[in-house]
């Protein structure tokens, strides 16, 4: 991985996430990437529930997946993410998807992206640095330390 800063997470593929190959089905990695973005944003102090306790919001527009390999039932995974992009309306996360194995170097399985941006209930966009100028201070602290 390169010098950024990532935040890891770590989940055990469940039976119930692979599909009738024996692999983890392709939609479940968009799951992990929020499960990525929760807990990083969580880790900086700022869990969704305080964010929307301030009237924000902050929906997916785009999303990409590039698959390498795949995850298997029972295998230990690192969610690694990142904030890739900040701006006022928008913000962008990326994200590695890997096989954590026990006394080897982990092995990439998905590299991705999601895009987004800060809206209020109405769902119109807004300027994160001043509808909640701590919340942009902190991920624009976390960026700057990571890059």
């Amino acid at each position: 991985m390169s010098q950024e800063r990532w935040h890891q997470s770590q989940l055990r593929v469940r039976y119930e996430e692979t599909d009738q190959m024996g692999v983890v089905y392709h939609a479940n990695y968009l799951t992990w990437f929020e499960i990525g973005r929760t807990e990083l944003i969580r880790d900086l102090g700022y869990p969704y529930r305080k964010i929307e306790e301030k009237g924000l919001l902050l929906p997916v527009t785009e999303a990409e997946l590039k698959f390498k390999r795949p995850a298997r039932y029972d295998d230990l995974i690192g969610i690694y993410t990142r904030v890739s992009q900040t701006g006022s309306v928008r913000l962008q996360f990326s994200y590695e998807i890997r096989r954590i194995l026990e006394g080897e170097p982990e092995e990439l399985l998905v590299t991705g992206t999601s895009h987004h941006v800060w809206v209020n209930p109405s769902w119109k966009p807004v300027r994160i640095e001043k509808e909640a100028p701590d919340l942009w201070q902190v991920i624009t602290n976390y960026t700057d330390e990571g890059g």
